[in-house]
């Protein structure tokens, strides 16, 4: 985890509450962790979901793996302690949009239990929800849309997850999807289904 450097900060609450924001979106603020292998599913399901919430008239957004990458966390490789960072700042972001409201949907390998742990254990109860993608490593090489696995497999890609760096399976997910026998909308659809079960959709 990062040292903190800064310091004499404060945090500044603001006029409007997280019930407010909450109750003009209609709907309780919640991050949805997808976690799994590279091609099990997670950006398509997360982006399916997002799809149907927003059909609904939920406030949502997907904080994608690679597209994070871009940016935010441009400077960071993959070694472990780099994959440790990325899951922390864009724990951190999550945590942020869940209080704006937002049915956050993050779609990170995120492979090491821990770093998983860390970010739930900042969120409040109820905030962080584990959504195990799961999928045989041999049909995620099967798919392998950017054929990562292939060069991975060529030692072209070091700390490649599933093949050179190891995977570390949620242990008590909140839900568990499993794209062998699910296409992405029956996965979006049995999330949806939780959320309303859990009272944080409207039925």
């Amino acid at each position: 985890m990062s040292e903190r450097k800064a310091t004499n900060i404060t945090w500044h609450e603001g006029e409007v509450t997280r019930a407010e924001r909450e109750r003009k979106h209609g709907h309780r603020g919640v991050t949805l962790w997808f976690t799994g292998l590279s091609a099990s599913g997670k950006s398509t399901i997360a982006r399916r979901l997002e799809r149907l919430l927003t059909d609904r008239g939920a406030f949502c957004y997907v904080l994608d793996g690679d597209n994070i990458r871009h940016g935010l966390n441009a400077n960071l490789g993959f070694s472990p302690e780099d994959r440790a960072e990325n899951i922390r700042r864009i724990g951190e972001v999550a945590k942020l949009f869940t209080d704006a409201g937002a049915i956050t949907m993050t779609a990170f390998i995120s492979p090491y239990r821990a770093d998983r742990d860390r970010v739930r254990a900042i969120m409040a109860p109820g905030d962080f929800v584990e959504i195990y993608v799961q999928a045989p490593l041999e049909l995620c090489e099967q798919r392998d849309p950017k054929g990562l696995y292939r060069r991975a497999r060529a030692g072209e890609i070091r700390d490649f997850t599933g093949i050179s760096a190891p995977y570390e399976p949620p242990e008590n997910p909140e839900i568990v999807l499993d794209t062998a026998t699910h296409d992405p909308d029956g996965c979006a659809r049995i999330v949806i289904d939780w959320l309303v079960q859990r009272g944080v959709l409207p039925s």
